[in-house]
């Protein structure tokens, strides 16, 4: 088959930068073996959507996506629908029962068997080849897969399996061709990245991996996410010290600080233990930046456990914080506690610690005011180049906004005068224009 003729294939990706992952590995494969890609769903041939299964809200926006998928080829606009991730690992059988128009249902954990479904060959020496999608000078690294914590609310080892570390040397090659490729920051990811080597190397080794990638010419930040809280490997804090290139910044989901719900989360650490983490985090890595994620209206959240959470958030004052509303899913240890709290309750709840929340950071940025940041600029938008600081992960947190004449070179650092602030946002002038 000319490859004019062979079918141009447009992927969709859904959930999270684990999934993004995925895709890019995907379609690093198909550029591999000259299979025709295709940015444009209106020019595609074959649809292949990369679903999540997390919380409800994210299994209604795949569903949706399979639906609209669906409809195309029942129009005779594309031929082909293949769906693949997280959604389809946990209830394929329930989705071709509901949705036979697809052609192909695929796991989390089967990029061969999809590959082989769209006519290529999976190159196990192509390990690590990804086609980016993010800006190119950012990417996201997983460093392992799966998850062995028993937390009550998570769905994700019924998706994702048990904890798989990457090798270390794999992840290494990895990260030195996206630094051959322009990428500056590297943003590393996992289900849980502390437990990074346990089960490979029969101890922690995300210290050691850290030291690694510090060592790769050509990146100037590593970025730290989905830190687990129990049992954190002290000598993690050291790496801060030791690696210049890696940001002060720590993603350390806590979930809750009532011991009630915190053990009823089995998320095996207590507000005790918590507090004196975080304090322990900010006093032996200067000017770090703590972001957080928070689970609100759990089953066995009453009044009283809701307002230790918000007297915790008041206390330890994170710069960057999330809120989700908690989700019933099924499979779960939590998932016969039922789901008493009403969506409104769940709700008010979620604003009022988002309203603490934007106090806090509107008085830290005010602090901010008159005194120079370093920005990694990620894009433009009309008279404004837009970036971030080391404190902040792409898409999550806040933004520089730096009005230019001539725009900012994407992907390079610039440093910045704070002239004005929002809650969310800081606004200056680059120093010495």
């Amino acid at each position: 088959m000319a490859e004019k003729d062979k079918p141009k294939i447009h992927v969709v990706t859904l959930g999270c930068s684990k999934n993004l992952v995925d895709s890019e590995a995907l379609m690093g494969q198909l550029r591999v073996n000259n299979a025709p890609m295709t940015g444009n769903v209106d020019d595609a041939d074959t649809v292949v959507i990369n679903t999540c299964g997390f919380i409800e809200a994210a299994k209604q926006e795949s569903i949706d996506a399979i639906l609209e998928a669906v409809g195309r080829k029942n129009r005779g606009e594309i031929g082909k629908v293949v769906v693949m991730g997280c959604l389809s690992e946990r209830f394929r059988n329930e989705l071709r029962a509901e949705i036979p128009e697809v052609d192909s249902y695929f796991g989390s954990n089967e990029m061969p068997k999809v590959l082989a479904d769209l006519g290529v060959d999976y190159k196990r020496d192509l390990l690590g080849e990804r086609l980016l999608t993010t800006p190119a000078h950012f990417a996201y690294v997983k460093i392992s897969e799966g998850c062995d914590n028993p937390c009550s609310f998570c769905a994700i080892p019924l998706m994702r399996g048990g904890h798989r570390t990457r090798p270390m040397e794999e992840v290494l090659n990895e990260a030195r061709g996206l630094a051959r490729k322009g990428v500056r920051e590297l943003i590393i990811i996992g289900q849980d990245t502390t437990y990074y080597g346990l089960d490979t190397y029969g101890e922690r080794r995300l210290h050691d991996l850290l030291g690694g990638l510090n060592a790769i010419d050509g990146i100037e930040w590593i970025r730290l996410m989905y830190a687990y809280p129990a049992k954190f490997p002290t000598d993690l804090i050291d790496a801060f010290h030791e690696y210049p290139k890696l940001c002060r910044y720590i993603d350390i989901p806590v979930q809750h600080a009532s011991d009630r719900v915190l053990r009823s989360m089995r998320r095996g650490i207590t507000q005790r233990g918590l507090r004196e983490l975080l304090l322990t985090l900010k006093e032996r890595i200067s000017n770090v930046a703590l972001r957080t994620t928070l689970i609100v209206g759990y089953p066995e959240e009453t009044d009283e456990d809701f307002r230790v959470l918000t007297e915790f958030v008041k206390e330890m004052r994170f710069h960057r914080l999330g809120v989700f509303t908690y989700s019933q899913e099924e499979g779960t240890t939590a998932y016969g506690l039922g789901d008493p709290v009403p969506l409104s309750v769940k709700e008010e709840r979620q604003a009022e610690i988002m309203e603490i929340q934007q106090s806090i950071s509107q008085e830290r940025n005010e602090a901010l005011l008159g005194t120079n940041v370093r920005m990694m600029v990620d894009r433009h938008e009309g008279e404004f180049s837009i970036g971030r600081t080391e404190w902040d992960a792409p898409e999550i947190d806040q933004e520089v906004f730096v009005r230019h004449r001539t725009p900012l070179q994407q992907g390079n650092f610039y440093d910045v005068r704070i002239t004005e602030t929002t809650e969310y946002d800081l606004y200056g002038d680059v120093v010495g224009s």
